[in-house]
């Protein structure tokens, strides 16, 4: 009797750890799904982070492209400034002396024009 008793006791233990296994074949199939869910997510994730990177590549080389462009325009926009300069400073210097032979014609006329003088050599000579 006393191993009907033990068989009884057992068949009960067993018995309340029926919920306790199905509880974990539960929690197990839970655990794989969640599994499942968190891959699908990782390879979005990661498809989304290669796509991102792609762009960024893209976007980079755009703006280098871009920087280029505004370095040869800004080069040339210098260059042409610099030849206006030069031209305002011919133009300037031009006007200079424009009005310094227009405020000293006469005197340049003068110059020009003056009537020849002969040069006379007085001698003196004294005997003597």
């Amino acid at each position: 009797m006393e191993d009907q008793v033990k068989i009884a006791v057992l068949e009960q233990k067993i018995e309340d750890l029926k919920p306790i296994v199905l509880r974990i074949n539960a929690a197990i199939e839970k655990l794989s799904e969640v599994n499942t869910t968190v891959s699908r997510m990782l390879a979005i994730h990661e498809e989304r982070i290669s796509k991102q990177e792609e762009v960024d590549s893209i976007l980079f080389a755009k703006i280098d492209k871009l920087r280029d462009k505004m370095d040869g325009n800004n080069d040339r926009i210098d260059q042409r400034i610099r030849q206006l300069e030069k031209r305002v400073w011919m133009a300037i210097g031009g006007v200079v002396v424009a009005s310094f032979v227009m405020n000293n014609a006469g005197m340049v006329t003068n110059m020009l024009t003056a009537p020849d003088t002969q040069s006379r050599i007085i001698s003196s000579y004294v005997e003597g």
